[in-house]
């Protein structure tokens, strides 16, 4: 009854709202925008009858005010000076604020359809790992004490790059979107190892007063109502000042059911004729979900907005104040059970994820002696998180593998207070506090000049406060974490990285048609992991030491039954985290005895050189090579040791050209990339992430876009082939996680043979994408149809996993558009997946021994209104 009654709430508010897609004007073809309009056709939305007529500069910067630029040239940032796109020498896709609001695209999983050399796995919005052209293995990569991302994501100068979950930035009043393929970290740092992504916001226009409302409401096969409702305003606040601001509310409506289900665990152990514990009756504790049963229980509620002030201090200088502020709160899961039927689950306790992040920015640009280009980014951002989840999975999966012992409650004396033994059903309170501080100063030549330079100095600190607590109802005082009652398992931790780098590039233009390009990037990394991770007081007979059983110091003597154990009769070391912790076993021990952060640290240097060749106008050809890399780490696991820092290698050639007069445009690149000594992650012990290095990976690939323009006909298509395949054996030792290289050591075994094929990206990914608009009564309406084909993927780089958790189907999505726009109004009716496809995002488990497969399905088809306007 709630939910219908939500649901027509947001219908009514929605519809009653006189309100506009996004940008509009957009609809006229930019080779028609400056032209006179015959007779019957209504000038371009947002224009008015001089507009048609005017100089195309005057019609340009009128549309820019809109964020409405004239995409017959792109103008991007990638390599940071202002460039045409078609000069920049660098595999470059852009989704410009024309195919944003065409493709009605408002959040990560939209637009990363329409970049083909762009992967991602994903749990939920927020809990999303990025990969691109195929430098990816799967497994565990998104925890937040394994390795740092491979691909950096920017908020216009600013990186917004965190440690374990992509932001979900809301898609509204962009300029664009650069997807920077292959290694960027000469300019852009460690995490730009394989790729960057770069989310490219409008600016205030001075002297320009104008805003845009927009609005939708949809309805979602085998789910409910949706919407959103979305405003920007750009005001002059004199002559050398301007504000602009933007707001969003969206609904995004649930379609995973949470159905009925029951579990009996493990009660009376059955013994064998010498009394030994041989196996169970399943006569124990008994559960159901009937409190929880519920229809479309994964909806998302967002809400936020932008401020930004543009302040021209004089001719040569500006100043850009920024601030951005999101939330997020998610109910339910986004998976469905493998065994389960279409869109539906089974979970024993309510979920919920709140994710929201504040940050405030500064861009300062000027000259220094009227010649030298100077700019300053500074950004300081906070990511608090906070989420509930079911671990049932886990219970279940232990309790049939310990079912010869009796059964999990019997094997790990799962008890009260009173020594009764309980369900021991666990669930997990979460929470993340992530902050991020990062500072950048460059300078840089003017750019007309034959030989050209930019110089810079970065420096960036990301800290983390990591708690999970993983609770058992009624688990006995003397059981649980000291200091928390209930918890079976706590990790209070915090993690630190800091990167410091000195970066530059030059460029020379030995001929008119032949430049040359070097740049180099000198870094030096320190990431440090401190605090706890584990169980209480071991409490049982399952002799796993993990926790407090380890806490430092530890016995260093091997001849000792201590032996890397802590001795009860010496004290705990002391620390400085500040944590509300029992004790200190993800630490070492300093030179005082005190208890110190495990610390990974490095130096070293990357590079890229390229040369470019313009035979003639309008026809580029480039080749590069280049390094990236990504920062060493620790495992928290006590007899793990750290992880090395990883490195990729890109040999790369590609191409621009544009033909007709900028109608016709067709870019695309081939690369060959050696990864080095890749870190991958997986659930080890105790469903503890390991991150270890594996050997190496070799990747090659096309990836091409094209793209047309004639009349009121558009047509688009992008496409990536990848070919990702791992050379030599990567090895895992069964004692502890450093196998030998070549997996000659007496335990030693092979995890992963040469030649697996790396996982998560698909050998081909393509899309897309038609438009026709044409002069209709006073207005103009439009046709659009939009394609994305993705091919199956490897869902683990593991052999042994990957057979339980399955490929990533292979999924066709088509979507399509019918609208018409007149005068300051607009209308659009929309069908995304109009088939109704289950296209796979991700496939996992939620533990090592677990076998019931998760399943991340695409949002199912969706129909939906926009309306809106705009002045």
């Amino acid at each position: 009854m709630k939910n219908r009654t939500l649901g027509a709430l947001t219908l009514g508010f929605l519809a009653s709202t006189s309100l506009a897609s996004p940008a509009w004007a957009q609809n006229v073809p930019p080779d028609t925008a400056t032209q006179p309009q015959t007779t019957g056709q209504s000038p371009a939305p947002g224009t008015n009858a001089t507009d048609v007529t005017a100089p195309p500069k005057a019609v340009q910067e009128r549309q820019a005010a809109r964020g409405v630029p004239d995409e017959t040239e792109i103008i991007i940032t990638a390599t940071k000076r202002e460039e045409n796109l078609e000069n920049v020498p660098i595999s470059v896709q852009v989704l410009g604020a024309r195919k944003l609001d065409q493709l009605n695209i408002s959040n990560f999983e939209q637009y990363t359809k329409q970049l083909p050399s762009v992967t991602f796995q994903t749990a939920q919005p927020g809990f999303t790992t990025v990969y691109m052209r195929g430098i990816a293995t799967g497994g565990d990569d998104s925890n937040h004490s394994g390795s740092l991302p491979t691909v950096g994501s920017y908020l216009d100068e600013q990186p917004i790059t965190t440690i374990d979950g992509t932001l979900d930035v809301h898609i509204y009043d962009i300029a664009r979107i650069e997807s920077l393929a292959g290694p960027q970290g000469t300019l852009f740092g460690a995490s730009s190892e394989a790729g960057t992504i770069r989310i490219i916001t409008n600016k205030p226009e001075l002297g320009v007063t104008t805003g845009r409302v927009d609005s939708e409401i949809n309805s979602v096969d085998h789910g409910g109502l949706g919407g959103k409702l979305e405003g920007m305003i750009n005001l002059p606040l004199g002559d050398r000042i301007a504000f602009r601001a933007v707001g969003f509310y969206q609904h995004d409506a649930g379609y995973i059911d949470n159905v009925p289900g029951q579990v009996t665990l493990c009660g009376d152990a059955t013994t064998d004729s010498d009394g030994n514990v041989n196996g169970c009756v399943h006569n124990g504790v008994h559960f159901d979900n009937s409190k929880y049963v519920k229809k479309n229980f994964n909806d998302v509620d967002t809400y936020g907005g932008r401020a930004a002030l543009k302040i021209d201090l004089d001719d040569n200088w500006t100043v850009l104040p920024t601030v951005m502020y999101q939330n997020t709160k998610a109910h339910g899961v986004f998976f469905e059970d493998a065994d389960q039927g279409d869109l539906q689950t089974v979970r024993f306790q309510p979920e919920i994820a709140k994710d929201h992040f504040w940050q405030a920015a500064l861009t300062i640009e000027g000259k220094i002696a009227n010649f030298f280009d100077l700019t300053y980014a500074g950004a300081y951002m906070d990511r608090p998180r906070f989420t509930t989840s079911d671990y049932t999975d886990y219970t279940v999966a232990y309790d049939n593998a310990y079912e010869s012992y009796g059964g999990l409650a019997n094997y790990f004396d799962f008890r009260d207070d009173a020594g009764n033994i309980i369900n021991p059903r666990q669930h997990i309170t979460a929470t993340d506090d992530f902050k991020k501080m990062s500072q950048e100063v460059r300078v840089a030549t003017p750019a007309d000049r034959p030989i050209r330079a930019l110089v810079g100095a970065f420096y960036q600190d990301q800290k983390n406060h990591i708690f999970q607590d993983y609770l058992v109802d009624q688990l006995a005082t003397g059981l649980s974490v000291t200091g928390y009652p209930g918890t079976l398992w706590l990790t209070n931790q915090r993690r630190e990285d800091k990167d410091y780098a000195l970066f530059g590039e030059a460029n020379w233009d030995i001929t008119p048609q032949i430049t040359l390009t070097g740049g180099l990037r000198f870094y030096k990394f320190d990431n440090t992991l401190y605090g706890f991770a584990g169980f209480g007081p071991e409490p049982n007979a399952a002799g796993s030491h993990t926790g407090v059983d380890r806490c430092l110091p530890v016995v260093d003597d091997p001849d000792s039954p201590l032996f890397g154990l802590h001795d009860p009769s010496v004290p705990y070391a002391t620390g400085t985290s500040g944590l509300d912790i029992p004790c200190y076993n993800v630490a070492d021990i300093g030179a005082n005895g005190q208890a110190v952060p495990r610390r990974s640290k490095g130096t070293g240097h990357i590079h890229r050189l390229n040369v470019q060749w313009k035979p003639q106008e309008n026809l580029m050809f480039y080749a590069t090579w280049s390094k990236g890399f990504r920062p060493g780490g620790i495992n928290r696991q006590p007899e793990t040791p750290p992880y090395a820092p990883d490195f990729l290698t890109n040999y790369e050639a590609g191409w621009k050209t544009t033909f007709g007069g900028s109608r016709f445009r067709w870019n695309g690149a081939i690369y060959h990339q050696i990864w080095s000594g890749f870190q991958f992650g997986y659930l080890g012990p105790n469903s503890l992430t390991v991150i270890q290095n594996g050997r190496d990976a070799k990747v090659d690939g096309v990836e091409t876009d094209i793209n047309y323009i004639a009349g009121g006909l558009s047509l688009s298509a992008a496409a990536a082939y990848t070919n990702a395949k791992t050379s030599g054996n990567i090895c895992h030792d069964a004692i502890v996680v450093d196998p030998a290289p070549d997996c000659s050591g007496a335990d030693d075994f092979i995890v992963v043979p040469s030649g697996s094929r790396l996982a998560i990206t698909p050998k081909l990914k393509a899309n897309a994408t038609g438009r026709y608009a044409w002069p209709m009564w006073t207005g103009k309406a439009h046709v659009q149809a939009a394609v994305t084909y993705q091919g199956s993927a490897l869902s683990e780089l593991r052999p042994d996993a990957e057979a339980i958790t399955g490929k990533i189907r292979a999924s066709t999505l088509v979507d399509l558009f019918l609208g018409y726009d007149w005068s300051r109004y607009s209308a659009e009716l929309f069908a995304t997946n109009v088939f109704d496809e289950r296209n796979e995002l991700s496939r996992f488990v939620v533990c090592s021994i677990c076998t019931q497969v998760k399943i991340v399905p695409g949002r199912p088809r969706t129909i939906g209104l926009r309306l809106g306007a705009h002045f």
